[in-house]
């Protein structure tokens, strides 16, 4: 950045320049948190000065002007990765390959979002949340999922045709490829969780206007790839939602061979609009869940398909290319036959997780071959 500020590097810095114009919209708001987050070292922006935390025009400018020179280093920061993504993105694009990636729903409270957005969340005059995410006792948790993400204000939302809502798929669409949203069903219906509570067991369902909004944005940027991450509890409505704008939904065949229970997740039941996975980050990896499956559960899978007992990952990943869902997903972890060491996520556990890594000498001729012929055998 000190080299960047010595004007050494005409090129970069109209390059620079013409960053922070295109993206004034969002990277303006972000770098003036964060240099206000530095200053205050690192506490939430609740716990910061009364007049900056509610946006007082005189501390606004007082801090715009005292913290100049790192709301332009954070701006910086954020033009050295776009150009590296970018770079990489288009580098994946000339070898025919497309990035998927992931929108979560919500925001997190502690976030630029939050702070200079304030009107289109569900906050008290205090700018403490009303109500937080979460979801209610399901497959993965007893009391639920407390995710504490501030909800949204859905009534101010609309006020100007889910404009907030348009600019941030817009700026994911610079990023990625396609895009997956993460808990669909929130723009169905969302669980709402009383601020303060310690599980999410108290929350309640309250409808969204997720037609809406999904509308204002397909009518201000035209067709869009977008996956519906469609799990959990998904009632009707979710589903009429999905096929309303003619969504892809997910199948995760690790769901499908629970012998106590019927689901949705057997591939005699998929239509070709659907996103297939083996297993996703927040699952166990196949053979992990394989070596911990009972009995009935084992049976079934062996009544359905040939699972080999010793490659059981291979033969799911067989399965899922062979339905007929337009896409089919193997996590690298399957890929590569890893046991619940190699286990990504735990939905509702903070930490322990996230901290499998891959390195380039894990893969092998081998893993190509074997994935090359499946993906021949059945035409994808």
């Amino acid at each position: 950045y000190e080299n960047h500020k010595s004007h050494k590097n005409k090129f970069r810095n109209i390059r620079f320049e013409n960053f922070c114009r295109k993206n004034q919209r969002w990277l303006e708001d972000y770098a003036f948190f964060m240099a206000l987050k530095k200053h205050f070292k690192g506490i939430a922006w609740t716990e910061w000065e009364q007049d900056i935390k509610m946006k007082k025009d005189d501390s606004m400018n007082y801090f715009r002007e005292h913290l100049k020179d790192d709301i332009n280093y954070f701006r910086f920061i954020q033009f050295l990765f776009y150009s590296q993504w970018l770079e990489l993105k288009a580098y994946a694009n000339l070898n025919e390959i497309s990035i998927i990636g992931d929108i979560p729903l919500y925001v997190a409270f502690d976030s630029s979002d939050a702070w200079a957005n304030p009107e289109i969340f569900d906050f008290d005059e205090h700018m403490n949340p009303v109500k937080v995410a979460g979801v209610p006792p399901d497959y993965f948790s007893e009391t639920g999922q407390l995710w504490g993400n501030p909800l949204y204000n859905w009534g101010k939302l609309k006020e100007d045709n889910y404009q907030w809502w348009i600019d941030r798929i817009e700026a994911n669409f610079t990023l990625y490829d396609i895009l997956r949203i993460d808990h669909f069903r929130g723009l169905a219906a969302f669980w709402a969780v009383p601020f303060g509570e310690k599980t999410a067991i108290n929350g309640r369902w309250i409808e969204a206007p997720g037609g809406e909004m999904l509308q204002a944005v397909f009518d201000a940027l035209g067709p869009l790839p977008i996956i519906a991450e469609d799990l959990g509890v998904i009632t009707p409505d979710v589903v009429e939602l999905r096929n309303r704008f003619g969504l892809p939904g997910m199948k995760i065949l690790q769901f499908a061979f629970d012998s106590g229970e019927e689901n949705d997740f057997m591939p005699h039941t998929y239509d070709k609009n659907c996103v297939v996975y083996t297993g996703t980050h927040d699952n166990d990896t196949t053979l992990g869940q394989f070596s911990q499956s009972q009995k009935p559960d084992l049976e079934l899978m062996q009544d359905y398909f040939y699972v080999e007992k010793k490659d059981p990952a291979w033969s799911f990943i067989k399965l899922a290319w062979s339905t007929v869902g337009d896409v089919a997903i193997a996590p690298l972890q399957d890929v590569l036959r890893l046991g619940t060491e190699a286990r990504m996520n735990f939905p509702g556990k903070a930490s322990g997780y996230w901290k499998w890594r891959f390195t380039k000498n894990m893969l092998t001729e081998k893993h190509e071959d074997e994935l090359m012929k499946i993906t021949k055998l059945y035409g994808r």
